[in-house]
């Protein structure tokens, strides 16, 4: 039975990596030019594929048979076994996260100019500051709720200088961390006892957001797989793009489900964007490190119960049920929420047709002018 298992887990990861691989988990923003406002691809178009309903059924198949192995008696052996190789963080769970989180804005503070992410640049040099005193404020336990606060007040500090839309992939997983930071510290242990089901919930969402980016405009992907094809493993490119969307949806879907599907979704993550520093350097370990940081944090959890749904999770027609719904969800959200923002032709700007936020560096070769200015050639 073990040896069985084991075989699963090896073919669950391979699928996991040839699928999602790296420019899955590389936010295309950070290095390819992109127009947020541009009319997104037709969701029939993303219905007729053939490719997106074949990463769909791979998945399912995947998530129920590790769904029937947790309810097997080999089920408790395995999370046994992951509980073992990983009892030294979760007892120290909480001083892990607060370390990793304060890490991340003390390297976004030495890296300067951006309020959270590497796309999000800023000239404001005490935006800086504000977050080395969140870091600061991580370390002790009284003045963690006010660096919750903080990091929702650099998000919407962003919103002077970026489309609301652009910001909404930083939305969730912020909101998640500051929950995490105001919940941890608080003397009432109902609501302490959800931080960090709040911290994964956040993650999750995020990363269901972004995948839809790989379905309403694959395009964008076009100058990363043309300057580094050997990401694609050799799949052609319109079939790749498509099939990693489905994969860090779904991945991202499995945080939410079962432990064991949330902790192996959480391992798999974790090889494929560790995989990633490795083609795209120190900005996508600094723009993912909060989100690695909080998926060993999941793969730790040595929580066994189910809080959302319990009595609908426990069976297997729920797993593609549950996919189905998160789909329509958010794809509605998002391509309504495009529509509602910029209409049906959308918006692409002024003359300058390509809006971007890198700067003009061999790391960010695509950038271009935004039309705040940011993103301009330096002055000579």
């Amino acid at each position: 039975m073990i040896k069985i298992f084991n075989t699963k887990c090896l073919f669950f990861a391979a699928l996991a990596m040839s699928v999602m691989s790296v420019p899955a988990e590389a936010h295309v923003k950070w290095f390819a030019p992109y127009i947020v406002g541009a009319p997104p691809q037709a969701i029939s178009s993303v219905l007729s594929n053939l490719w997106f309903w074949s990463g769909i059924a791979l998945v399912v198949v995947f998530f129920v048979l590790t769904r029937l192995v947790e309810i097997s008696a080999l089920g408790d052996r395995v999370h046994d076994g992951l509980d073992r190789g990983t009892s030294f963080l979760w007892l120290r769970l909480d001083d892990y996260v607060r370390v990793t989180v304060g890490a991340f804005f003390v390297a976004i503070f030495a890296v300067g100019g951006v309020y959270l992410t590497p796309d999000l640049k800023t000239p404001a040099e005490w935006v800086s500051w504000l977050q080395l005193l969140i870091a600061a404020a991580i370390f002790f336990r009284p003045t963690m709720p006010l660096a919750g606060i903080g990091i929702i007040a650099l998000w919407l500090l962003a919103i002077r200088d970026y489309d609301l839309f652009h910001l909404f992939d930083y939305l969730a997983l912020g909101v998640g961390v500051a929950g995490y930071l105001i919940l941890e510290p608080s003397k009432n242990e109902a609501w302490r006892s959800h931080r960090f089901e709040v911290l994964r919930w956040g993650l999750a969402i995020a990363l269901m957001w972004s995948s839809l980016e790989k379905f309403a405009y694959p395009d964008w992907f076009y100058p990363l797989v043309e300057e580094k094809p050997f990401l694609t493993f050799g799949i052609p490119r319109d079939v790749f793009i498509p099939m990693a969307g489905v994969a860090e949806f779904t991945m991202g879907f499995g945080l939410l489900w079962t432990p064991l599907i949330r902790r192996l979704s959480a391992v798999a993550l974790i090889v494929i964007f560790t995989a990633a520093v490795w083609p795209f350097g120190r900005i996508d370990l600094i723009g993912h490190g909060l989100i690695m940081a909080i998926l060993v944090a999941v793969a730790c959890d040595q929580c066994r119960k189910t809080r959302f749904l319990p009595a609908l999770k426990v069976h297997l027609p729920a797993i593609p049920g549950g996919i189905a719904v998160a789909l329509v969800v958010f794809v509605t959200a998002y391509w309504g929420l495009h529509l509602a923002f910029y209409g049906s032709d959308g918006f692409t700007g002024p003359a300058i047709a390509e809006k971007a936020t890198h700067s003009h560096s061999a790391e960010q070769p695509h950038g271009v002018k935004s039309d705040t200015g940011i993103g301009a050639p330096p002055t000579k």
